[in-house]
C-alpha cells in the first residue's frame, strides 16, 4: 500500500447532495440516506428546515448562498469542506436543487480533489423540471419547442457586462427575479415577440408555492415587481409552450399595461 493511498483512506469522504426544488420528500432515496449517515451537513440557505429532519444526528453548518443578500464566501466554503473531510467520515454538502446546474460545484470538487479527498455527487431534482411538473405544462412541446436552455444572469463577481440570453424555444432563467424587467426587456431586444408568454414560480414543491402568468411586455413594463414575495427563490420560464395552461392562473392583462 502506497503512502498517499494510506492518507487517502484516513479521509472521509464528502457527498455533494441535490436537495431538489424545496419540498422534502422530493430528495432522492440515496440523499436522504446519506443525510442519516453524516457526521456533518453544510447546507444552502434555500434549504428547507423540514429536510434537516432527515440528519438529526448530524452537525449542521449552514453555508447559504442567497442572491442579492450576504453569503458566505465560496472560497471559505471550500477550505471549510476540506477542513471538514479531515476530521469527519461522512461530510455532506446539501445543495438546493441539483448540485451540479448553477451550484459551483466545480469549484468545491476541484478544491476537495486537490486535498486527496474522495468527492460523489448524488444528483437532485432542479427547479426548472419542479416548476414544470406543478404547472402541468411540459417544457418541450411537439410542434411548438423542441430546444430548452436553463439560463442565470447571476455572476460570481459585480460587473456591468451583459451576457446574451439563449436562445432556445423554451428559457428558463434561474436567479432572475432582481433583473425581471432588464431581462425581458433584453429578450425582447433580442427578437423574441412581445407577446411570448412567461411563467413566474416561487417557492417551487413548497406549500408557499404560487406563479403568475403574463408576456415579456408586461413584464418589461415591471408588472411583476410588485407581486414578487420578498425573498422567496423564483423561476422566470419563458416561452410558447406556457400560452397553454392560463385558464387556472392569475393572469395580467394587457389592460394594465395602459392604465
Amino acid at each position: 500500500m502506497s503512502h498517499s493511498t494510506s492518507i487517502s483512506r484516513s479521509l472521509g469522504r464528502v457527498y455533494l447532495v441535490g436537495a431538489g426544488p424545496g419540498a422534502a420528500d422530493l430528495i432522492t432515496v440515496r440523499g436522504a440516506q446519506l443525510l442519516a449517515r453524516a457526521d456533518i451537513v453544510f447546507h444552502d440557505a434555500l434549504v428547507e428546515e423540514e429536510m434537516l429532519t432527515y440528519c438529526p444526528q448530524a452537525e449542521l453548518v449552514p453555508v447559504g448562498k442567497r442572491c442579492g443578500k450576504h453569503s458566505t464566501a465560496q472560497k471559505f466554503i471550500n477550505k471549510r469542506l476540506v477542513d471538514a473531510a479531515r476530521k469527519h467520515q461522512v461530510v455532506v454538502r446539501l445543495k438546493g436543487g441539483d448540485p451540479m446546474i448553477f451550484g459551483r460545484a466545480d469549484e468545491e470538487i476541484a478544491e476537495l480533489e486537490a486535498a486527496g479527498i474522495q468527492v460523489k455527487v448524488v444528483p437532485g431534482i432542479t427547479a426548472a423540471l419542479a416548476a414544470a411538473a406543478s404547472l402541468q405544462q411540459s417544457l418541450t412541446l411537439r410542434g411548438v419547442a423542441r430546444s430548452v436552455a436553463f439560463s442565470t444572469q447571476a455572476k460570481a463577481t459585480e460587473t456591468s457586462q451583459v451576457s446574451l440570453l439563449p436562445n432556445a424555444d423554451t428559457l428558463v432563467i434561474y436567479m432572475g427575479r432582481n433583473e425581471s424587467v432588464q431581462i425581458a426587456q433584453q429578450l425582447i431586444d433580442q427578437g423574441r415577440l412581445p407577446q411570448t408568454p412567461v411563467r413566474i414560480v416561487e417557492s417551487i414543491s413548497t406549500d408557499r408555492e404560487r406563479s403568475l402568468a403574463l408576456t415579456l411586455q408586461e413584464m418589461a413594463a415591471g408588472l411583476a415587481l410588485d407581486w414578487f414575495d420578498g425573498q422567496a427563490p423564483a423561476l422566470l420560464l419563458v416561452g410558447a409552450v406556457f400560452g397553454n395552461r392560463l385558464k387556472n392562473s392569475e393572469v395580467l392583462t394587457n389592460s394594465r399595461l395602459t392604465a
